[in-house]
């Protein structure tokens, strides 16, 4: 004879509250409030600031003799030289696509390469040679503590000035925060559009920053934002704002 199973009430209490419960699950919940702080460029020379700080580490530490017979100096010295170098062109040029960022680095890999070769095979042009063997910049820690205390300064300076002028964006409206006086300007939130460009690859790849466009459907215009450090986190999360917002102000059905 066959045993008729009996019902489980616990069982089945937990399968008829489950599409409850995945009904009534909370989405990812938007964030109340958003801050856009744009940058200006001189943040993206923190890498020849970690140079300078690390150079003057060590030779502080390690005290390599300053004469022209001298290795670990100059090395210091020529990779220090080569981080600056790298930060001013891309402070100077605009890298918007990858395909500049490709012949940019094989550009530098030619130069790197050619200098490898001269310095293995002097006498494939004794001219050229020549001219290597007396490049052999020379620095001291002062210099790179000096060089870092002004950079050091500079972007202290600059942490300062951005909390005088930032944007913060709210469910219902656009905060312009600017001055001393904490001077404030409103704009209306329902009608933003927003727009993301990646404007330079380094700067994106340094910083993950780029460039926002806030576009009002009214009369207030267009209002661009450059150097927005992690944009693709602040584009995600105005973007679940606004869409929590349209949610909430849509009107309700009436049967």
């Amino acid at each position: 004879m066959s045993e008729v199973a009996k019902p489980n009430p616990e069982a089945e209490a937990g399968r008829a509250a489950s599409p409850a419960s995945t009904a009534h699950r909370p989405q990812e919940q938007a964030p109340s409030r958003i801050l856009l702080v744009p940058y200006p460029k001189i943040i993206f020379l923190y890498p020849s600031l970690l140079a300078s700080l690390l150079a003057g580490i060590y030779m502080s530490i390690f005290r390599p003799p300053l004469d022209p017979q001298g290795t670990a100096a100059v090395v210091i010295a020529v990779v220090f030289l080569g981080v600056l170098a790298l930060n001013l062109v891309i402070l100077a040029f605009d890298f918007p696509r990858t395909t500049s960022l490709t012949l940019f680095f094989f550009a530098v890999a030619v130069v790197m390469s050619l200098v490898l070769l001269f310095t293995l095979k002097p006498n494939l042009l004794p001219e050229v040679t020549h001219v290597l063997t007396r490049f052999r910049p020379l620095a001291n820690a002062t210099f790179y503590w000096g060089i870092t205390l002004i950079l050091g300064l500079i972007f202290l300076a600059v942490l300062v000035d951005v909390r005088f002028d930032y944007w913060e964006v709210r469910p219902n409206e656009l905060l312009h925060h600017h001055g001393f006086l904490s001077n404030l300007e409103r704009l209306p939130a329902p009608n933003l559009r927003l727009e993301k460009e990646i404007t330079d690859v380094f700067e994106y790849l340094l910083l993950r920053s780029g460039r926002l466009i806030l576009q009002f459907g009214d009369n207030h215009g267009t209002i661009v934002l450059d150097n927005v450090p992690f944009i693709k986190k602040k584009e995600e999360a105005i973007t679940r704002l606004l869409g929590a917002l349209q949610v909430q102000v849509r009107p309700m059905d009436r049967g």
